[in-house]
């Protein structure tokens, strides 16, 4: 069994029988532990961890996965923003966020790892503005982990964001938008480029309207959903 060998203030410093020198100490009932080649490196973190722990800055994400954490996340703010907010922050967490680091440990996650995902996103030719939605829900996921004590700062803080460059929009003229109704003429959307052709709307809120919004005394149109990925969302 390897002898302890206890400093002064130090907590609990032993050293294992393949040489590796150990400190111990306990925070909120948890033992934890301090690794170093000497036990000079040991003591001087261990005295380091308990002056943190006795001042509150113990951060411990209980071995999560970023997997676990954002499912864990994401049912604690459902009743606390739109449904919509919740629905694209879902969507984010699903299909890019967990496949690409879902695996790495909450407290391991950092900058470049973020970085790299931005990048992998990028190259699959995805727009800069849907790589700057992940990476609001990333951090915002991650600002409360910190608020919960689950992580020591924000890894999103520290990532360069890519640059929106924005495509100068050519709308139709009238005569190709004459050509576009008439083409659709016999089609069952004719309907639907007529309508969005004179009015604006978009296609997600254009899909979401019912009838009950048309008053067609007062001659007017309320727009109070759209259709977001298959789901019907109020505006």
């Amino acid at each position: 069994m390897a002898a302890r060998r206890r400093g002064r203030g130090e907590g609990s410093i032993y050293r294992r029988k393949d040489g590796r020198w150990v400190g111990q100490y306990e925070v909120g009932g948890k033992r934890r532990y301090v690794y170093g080649k000497t036990r000079k490196e040991v003591a001087s973190k261990l005295t380091k961890a308990v002056t943190d722990g006795n001042e509150g800055l113990i951060f411990d994400s209980e071995h999560l996965t970023v997997a676990q954490y954002l499912d864990r996340w994401l049912d604690s703010i459902r009743d606390t923003v739109r449904e919509s907010t919740w629905v694209r922050h879902e969507i984010n967490v699903r299909v890019h966020l967990i496949p690409a680091l879902g695996r790495v440990r909450l407290g391991k996650l950092d900058p470049l790892q973020v970085q790299s995902f931005h990048r992998s996103k990028l190259d699959e030719r995805l727009s800069a503005a849907s790589v700057l939605k992940m990476h609001s829900t990333l951090s915002k996921s991650l600002k409360q982990a910190v608020r919960w004590r689950l992580a020591p700062l924000n890894v999103c803080m520290a990532v360069v964001l890519p640059r929106i460059t924005k495509p100068e929009i050519q709308p139709l003229d009238a005569q190709q938008m004459t050509t576009l109704l008439r083409a659709a003429q016999d089609t069952d959307l004719h309907a639907l480029w007529v309508l969005m052709a004179t009015t604006g709307v978009r296609v997600g809120e254009a899909l979401g309207l019912r009838w009950g919004d048309l008053d067609l005394d007062a001659r007017t149109l309320r727009v109070n959903r759209t259709v977001y990925s298959g789901a019907v969302l109020p505006t």
